[in-house]
Order: C-alpha cells, then structure tokens, then sequence
C-alpha cells in the first residue's frame, strides 16, 4: 500500500477519514483520545498529506479498501469527516460487511447537488492567482468562522497550504465514485450510524445532514452548539465523546 499512515492505541479497529484540503492532521486531537480505547488508523488520503498525489483518476472507495486489505481488518469502524464522510458512506453502501459502525462529521454526500453560493465560492478559490489566496478565500468563509478565531488556526492554514500547494503536482483532479450515487441508496444504509454536525456549519453541510436525517430517522444525530466545519479541531474532547459512546452503545 502506497498510502501514509500512522496506527496508535490497541482495541477494535477504528479508521479515521479526514477532510477535504486537510490531512491526517485533522484528527490531531481527536486520535490520541480514541487510541486510549481502540486502534486507531489515520491515513492522508491520496494526494494529501504524505500520500503520493493520483496519476490517474482517484477511487478513495478502492483506496479505503486496500487500506483495510493490508491491515486484514475483516471489518472495522469508520469516522469520515466531511469528504471523509462521502468516502466512508460510499463504502459502506458498497462493502456493508466490511463495516461494523459508521460515524459521519458534517459528511459530504455523492450526488448532492451544491447550492449556488458554494459553487461561486469553489469557483473563485480554482480561479485564484496563487495557493495564498486560495488559502485566504477558503478560510474566510462560514465554515471556517469559528475555527479561525481558535488557538487550532495556525495548524488549520498549515494544513491547507501545503495541500493546496500539493494539488498542482496531481496528474488530474477526476475521481470515481461507485454507482448509482450515494444519494439515490442512501435508503439502503444497513449500518449503525451516527452524523455529528456543528450548528455554526455552512448551508450545504446542514442541508445534507438533515437529508441523511429525514432517509434514515432510527440513526444517531448529534449537534455540536459552537462548532463550524471543524469540531474535530474546535471541539476535539466532544467529539471523541460522542464516537466512544455510540461505538459503545
């Protein structure tokens, strides 16, 4: 497996799926809570972090898969957050033997279709003259309200400097996710879920979390009062909280 990765605590196996513009690094805090119960698998999705950046069209699903064929995990728990979340969703969807829970933080979804402020603001941030003001432009935004006025900042632009700095070395920005997409199954979710949303998160991530709430009500929901984007850096003891006690219950 050619992707990076770092193991720590022993336990069940619980695997941690990070945000989009970030790495591993979002679990910074949150991990060293969870390894004192499980064994926790961070990995830097492809073209993130330390992983190598796709020379082809990128399966985060496959990647998943082989992340869990190298460690003979039969099956483990999954914490996705944001893009993380779509990942594991898609996985879970398409391998519901190979995860035992699945806890989801403010997940994106395949097949949403994104309100049109968020499109402009993609679009401006692609448009940028340089990785400083894409940096700017992201983080300016309501998602990242509460995060930017916290001690975790300095670690948050740090980590999207470096991997949108990262993405100009990909050979190509295409993904492939498996079909039909998530949103037209999501009905069809046989697995134990929990969705964590912060109250202070962006249109769209509210919107999806209340579709996943409205497809699948006998599911776990939980809002974090204070909370943008990034509870797992804001709000990491919380977080860690809540996981615990779902995985456990």
């Amino acid at each position: 497996m050619d992707l990076y990765y770092e193991v720590s605590g022993e336990g069940k196996p619980l695997i941690l799926l990070h945000s989009g513009g970030a790495d591993m690094r979002d679990w910074t805090f949150v991990a060293r809570i969870l390894a004192k119960h499980y064994q926790v698998i961070a990995f830097d999705g492809r073209g993130c972090g330390k992983s190598p950046s796709p020379t082809e069209a990128a399966n985060y699903v496959d990647d998943l898969l082989s992340v869990m064929d190298y460690f003979q995990l039969d099956d483990a728990m999954l914490v996705g957050h944001s893009i993380g979340g779509r990942i594991a969703t898609d996985f879970a969807l398409t391998y519901p033997q190979r995860v035992s829970k699945l806890v989801l933080i403010a997940p994106a979804l395949t097949g949403y279709t994104p309100s049109q402020p968020f499109t402009e603001w993609m679009q401006k941030i692609q448009e940028a003259p340089d990785v400083d003001r894409m940096v700017e432009l992201s983080l300016s935004a309501c998602p990242y309200r509460v995060v930017m006025e916290s001690p975790q900042k300095d670690l948050l632009v740090e980590m999207a400097k470096h991997n949108l700095a990262k993405m100009f070395e990909w050979a190509t920005s295409e993904s492939v996710w498996p079909q039909p997409p998530a949103i037209e199954r999501l009905a069809h979710l046989a697995n134990q879920t929990c969705l964590i949303i912060g109250k202070e998160d962006a249109l769209d991530a509210q919107r999806i979390a209340a579709y996943f709430k409205e497809v699948l009500p006998e599911h776990r929901f939980i809002e974090i009062r204070g909370a943008d984007h990034k509870p797992t850096l804001t709000h990491p003891e919380e977080i860690a909280r809540s996981i615990t006690e779902f995985l456990e219950d």
